[in-house]
């Protein structure tokens, strides 16, 4: 089961992220987003429970409860979208110049 982690601190880690949710079950990955551009944690993050139960465990246990300074939000992640996401579905407005003259 996957689940999405808000409102981390900023400081918070993957490896952080892990062994909170290791005392749930299994723990399959656990990963903080981070901005490409800066380095810098988006506050928010991705973990992969080993099993269902684990992962509704974790969630009843952790969702509103505070982590490392800060109250987290837990719930189950909703899938990708189909294509990639925003970047890929973007595409550019199309002008015709030629039928402005």
């Amino acid at each position: 089961m996957n689940i999405f982690v808000a409102k981390l601190n900023y400081r918070t880690t993957s490896e952080a992220l892990e062994n909170l949710f290791s005392r749930y079950g299994e723990v399959v990955s656990a990963k903080v987003i981070m901005d490409r551009e800066t380095g810098r944690s988006k506050g928010f993050g991705f973990v992969e429970m080993g099993s269902t139960d684990a992962g509704v465990a974790a969630i009843a246990g952790l969702n509103e409860t505070e982590f490392e300074g800060q109250t987290i939000v837990c719930k189950e992640a909703e899938p990708k979208p189909e294509g990639g996401g925003r970047r890929d579905n973007f595409r550019p407005k199309r002008n015709n110049f030629r039928d402005r003259h």
